[in-house]
């Protein structure tokens, strides 16, 4: 367990978190003496110019990364459970704040043995489903979509996924909030002006859902890639075999740190005990119409009627 630093005790992928940042995207809870993680401000300059490379904004080793985002911090994480940040003078909160719960957390559940997958888990019939996708396929809008059919949600960015005794794979829930764009705000028919933009100026915002928001672990039955095409039908189709590996480690979170962190085997034998637990589609969407309604109902079929393309 980690030493104690912050005076507040934050839950987020089923973690304990203790931190010197204010994280208001995490639910909080009762003070406790060993939280799983400590979020602390430290000087890491001088670490960063002894260990860093040129041109390189990465440092990993086993148990072991740190990088710099340009004109907002470096960042820290070791051994699954410390994560330290030294913020640049002017540095903006929100985007400090940001690489703190994206690639720390990333980085933090690999070194803990837990699986990331880029995307959004959303709770359908007492199962859990990934969307998953490259950044700006719509991961979230889709996901959104499932909440106004009045499913819930358990991840948006980072899925966590950890593996019980007899290999079943199991979805964390990670954080209340998803991340719309401006553009999906206004087909939802959803105001701005009360939401806080991502990062100042952006127009990607924070969409608090805790009143949907699903609090338990659950199963993971099915992985949805998602992928724009310029062709107007939608296309469904069932990932198969080695093909699978391929997808799970293509959406994984920040995939090049696996190997430096020395997690390729960790990874391959991970997903090996995953593919055939589950479904996996991948799913062609339009890119120059709204389609995630239509989307939706596409997997909610294959899900009902598990129907196999």
């Amino acid at each position: 367990m980690a030493d104690i630093a912050g005076d507040t005790i934050y839950k987020a992928f089923g973690l304990t978190i203790s931190s010197d940042f204010y994280l208001p995207e995490l639910p909080q809870l009762p003070r406790i003496k060993a939280p799983d993680i400590v979020v602390r401000k430290a000087d890491l300059l001088q670490l960063w110019v002894e260990m860093t490379e040129p041109n390189r904004h990465f440092s990993v080793q086993e148990n072991f990364c740190m990088f710099e985002v340009p004109e907002v911090a470096i960042y820290m994480v070791e051994s699954g459970s410390t994560i330290s940040v030294y913020p640049y003078d002017q540095a903006n909160e929100d985007q400090v704040r940001l690489y703190i719960l994206g690639t720390c957390m990333g980085a933090l559940l690999m070194q803990r043995k837990t699986l990331p997958l880029h995307g959004s888990a959303v709770a359908i019939d007492g199962n859990a489903y990934a969307i998953v996708g490259d950044s700006g396929a719509g991961k979230s809008t889709l996901a959104s979509v499932f909440l106004q059919k009045g499913y819930h949600l358990l991840s948006d960015d980072v899925i966590p996924v950890t593996l019980t005794e007899d290999h079943t794979p199991i979805v964390t829930p990670a954080y209340p909030q998803q991340k719309l764009w401006m553009e999906s705000l206004n087909q939802f028919g959803m105001e701005s002006k009360h939401l806080r933009p991502i990062i100042d100026r952006e127009t990607k915002f924070a969409v608090p859902v805790s009143d949907q928001f699903a609090d338990k672990p659950l199963p993971l039955a099915g992985v949805f890639e998602l992928i724009k095409k310029e062709d107007e039908e939608i296309k469904a189709n069932c990932i198969q075999k080695l093909e699978r590996f391929h997808t799970l480690f293509q959406h994984t979170y920040r995939n090049f740190l696996l190997e430096r962190s020395g997690l390729m085997d960790w990874h391959f034998n991970t997903t090996a005990k995953i593919v055939n637990k589950l479904e996996i589609y991948q799913l062609c969407r339009p890119e120059f119409r709204f389609s995630a309604h239509d989307l939706a109902e596409i997997i909610l079929t294959k899900i009902k009627k598990d129907v196999k393309v």
